[in-house]
């Protein structure tokens, strides 16, 4: 029977519900695998810093941090680990070739979030987040960027499906060798560095805490969770997962609005002979 030494879980669709929430139920077996076997609990997502410090706190875990779906690393002190920037002129070509879309743009860079202008969408993703992001103009912000060293963390297109789905097949192609492009869910559009993933940033951890990649187990329900699970030692989809993601990983558990990750959790590390 397979042990495993430390735990990664994503946020969104995963630990938390469809309300945005983390369950009392989730946050008790967490809990539980911490204080009772003494296994660290990482947050990985592609969320920014100051969007997971509170879910963090509120589960009583200090532990590092994944970022922006591995772009950004830092310990529990809140010194970077790691950073994958997408570099300043990459960034600027891939904004003027977002600009002939009818999208919303966010920029991303280490713990800050600029926006254009706050209409709609930027105020669904601060009411998600609770995070108020600064109105800059994108052309000064970028030109104030060293080219080589700078850029941004991540760039988040937000917009009506059709379009959004229509941007990133425009995209790939030009771009998909050089930055990594998924949807996060059907109206946003994710763009990192090619560099960054959660896979690489796991292995900067497991280095950390001296462990190997078999020790992992990972929870996770999308597309920028397929490496994740398919690195781990042990990769746990959520139930509503698209097929995709499933496949990627060696189980599944119930959804983020049934307690998943409680329930692997149970059957995994707290009463593993219950399991199947």
């Amino acid at each position: 029977m397979e042990t495993y030494k430390i735990v990664c879980i994503d946020i969104d669709g995963t630990l938390l519900n469809s309300a945005h929430q983390i369950t009392e139920e989730t946050k008790e077996t967490i809990l539980q695998v911490i204080n009772g076997k003494q296994i660290p609990v990482v947050l990985v997502s592609a969320r920014m810093p100051k969007a997971i410090i509170p879910l963090q706190k509120h589960l009583g875990i200090s532990e590092p941090l994944i970022c922006y779906s591995g772009a950004l690393v830092i310990d529990r002190h809140g010194n970077k680990l790691n950073t994958r920037y997408i570099d300043t002129k990459m960034t600027q070509r891939l904004l003027d070739s977002l600009a002939a879309y009818d999208l919303h743009v966010s920029l991303y860079k280490d713990d800050e979030w600029y926006i254009e202008q706050l209409n709609a969408w930027a105020l669904q993703e601060r009411d998600i987040t609770n995070i108020e992001p600064r109105i800059y103009s994108f052309s000064k912000l970028t030109n104030g960027w060293r080219e080589e060293t700078d850029g941004t963390s991540k760039i988040l297109c937000m917009g009506d499906p059709e379009e959004i789905s229509r941007v990133l097949q425009v995209l790939r192609p030009v771009y998909g060798e050089e930055v990594n492009l998924y949807l996060s869910k059907p109206t946003y559009l994710e763009i990192m560095s090619k560099k960054a993933s959660k896979t690489a940033a796991i292995q900067i951890l497991l280095k950390e805490y001296q462990l190997k990649q078999s020790d992992c187990l990972a929870i996770g329900d999308n597309y920028n969770d397929i490496d994740m699970l398919a690195f781990a030692g042990l990769g746990i989809a959520m139930e509503n997962a698209p097929l995709e993601v499933k496949a990627a990983a060696n189980t599944v558990t119930l959804s983020n609005d049934e307690n998943g990750v409680a329930h692997a959790l149970k059957n995994h590390i707290l009463f593993p002979k219950q399991a199947g």
